[in-house]
């Protein structure tokens, strides 16, 4: 039997078959064609559309990529410039606590302000997480916060 045969014997068939990609086909439905001679029209177009739209994806990508390296360039230089603004804002003017009576901790909760202490007599203790933009509070300070506000804070001595 010839190839040009099989070839005819098969798309007369009822025979289906699965692509690569998990889905069955008709035979009959394919473009099917012999491989050691030129491509058919019909194929060369359909092999044409699936390069243009690999390359449209591969375009997508590239962009993607693009952004995503930006976006984690400003990111990065966000909490870096959130990280040394924490350490810094005690000592603006505009800072509402008193600077002795404030801790820096920086993780996971920024500062510790212990409200009196410069003069002897601590009235109540806040805890501060300085964020910069839209920065949201992560897991951990989420938890912290809600600690805080469920009055779950103890103070232990261990002696």
């Amino acid at each position: 039997m010839n190839t040009q045969t099989l070839i005819q014997d098969l798309k007369k068939s009822n025979l289906f078959a699965e692509c690569p990609c998990g889905e069955e086909f008709q035979l009959s439905d394919a473009i099917i064609f012999d491989g050691t001679k030129a491509f058919p029209e019909e194929a060369l177009g359909y092999q044409k559309s699936l390069l243009d739209a690999l390359e449209e994806r591969k375009a997508e990508l590239q962009k993607r990529q693009k952004l995503a390296t930006v976006k984690a360039e400003i990111t990065t230089k966000s909490v870096n410039i959130g990280k040394m603004l924490e350490k810094i804002i005690p000592t603006l003017k505009d800072f509402k606590w008193e600077m002795p009576d404030t801790r820096f901790l920086g993780d996971p909760i920024d500062l510790i302000i212990f409200k009196g202490l410069s003069k002897g007599n601590v009235d109540w203790i806040d805890f501060v997480e300085i964020k910069t933009g839209k920065a949201p509070l992560n897991k951990h300070q989420k938890s912290i916060k809600s600690a805080i506000e469920n009055n779950s804070v103890t103070y232990r001595v261990i002696e």
